[in-house]
């Protein structure tokens, strides 16, 4: 069920909301940052997404993969959420919220929602890696 979510930072210098469905899915990446930071994310489309405070607090990272915004708060150094430009496997722009950073989710809800993991370290996202009990 589609519901409107508040997140933010830990510091809340950075603020948004998004109109997120959790039961339709999260997703994890196994590709050396997505690894580190232990991203959990959910899908948004840019019209779901609304940033409310911060777009000038955040610093903006961009590893090996030039089109991911791995954008994080340069007060706290949390990563609410990052944002995918095209050309990428989807074929349009979105972004990825972190399931941590939101306000009120459901803990019943994540976690029976289905995840879907990321071969990013390999650049092959249509895979499922081989190994995934650590992300």
């Amino acid at each position: 069920m589609l519901k409107t979510y508040t997140g933010s930072c830990h510091c809340g210098a950075v603020r948004f909301e998004a109109d997120i469905d959790i039961s339709a899915g999260t997703g994890k990446c196994n590709c050396t940052l997505c690894t580190k930071i232990r991203l959990w994310c959910v899908e948004v489309q840019p019209e779901a997404f609304r940033l409310i405070a911060g777009g000038a607090e955040m610093a903006d990272y961009r590893g090996s993969n030039p089109v991911a915004h791995h954008l994080f708060c340069s007060h706290c150094g949390v990563r609410p959420f990052e944002w995918v430009d095209v050309p990428n496997m989807s074929g349009h722009k979105y972004f990825n919220v972190n399931v941590a950073c939101l306000d009120g989710v459901d803990i019943d809800e994540l976690v029976a929602a289905p995840v879907t993991y990321f071969d990013g370290l390999n650049d092959d996202w249509g895979s499922t890696p081989s190994e995934i009990r650590h992300l």
